[in-house]
């Protein structure tokens, strides 16, 4: 991931509304959620989602499948561990976290 990818993930993200389809998505894991679904779930408009979902997209946040009439929106979860690893990269020198042994988290950070 490169910085402006960065930048245009965290912008995505840095909205409440975006910010609870995200990670709803994320809950909802592989199987993914349709736009009904994800309105219901969190009590948002379907015109204001489908403008949220849009912005996640464009950020390579979320994939979208055409199932049948149905769109099923996923988190993307590479591109999540992507963002997380840009935000992370100089954790410990660079390298694992000696504490936890993961590139994600740093407790002597």
């Amino acid at each position: 991931m490169n910085e402006d990818q960065a930048v245009s993930a965290l912008g995505a993200l840095a909205h409440t509304q975006r910010l609870r389809v995200f990670r709803a998505l994320v809950v909802a894991g592989s199987e993914g959620l349709t736009p009904s679904v994800l309105a219901d779930q969190l009590g948002v408009a379907r015109n204001s989602l489908s403008f949220h979902l849009k912005e996640l997209a464009h950020a390579g946040l979320v994939t979208i499948e055409q199932q049948g009439r149905n769109l099923i929106y996923r988190a993307d979860f590479a591109q999540m561990n992507s963002l997380l690893g840009y935000m992370t990269e100089h954790c410990c020198q660079g390298g694992v976290c000696e504490v936890t042994e993961s590139p994600f988290t740093c407790a002597s950070c």
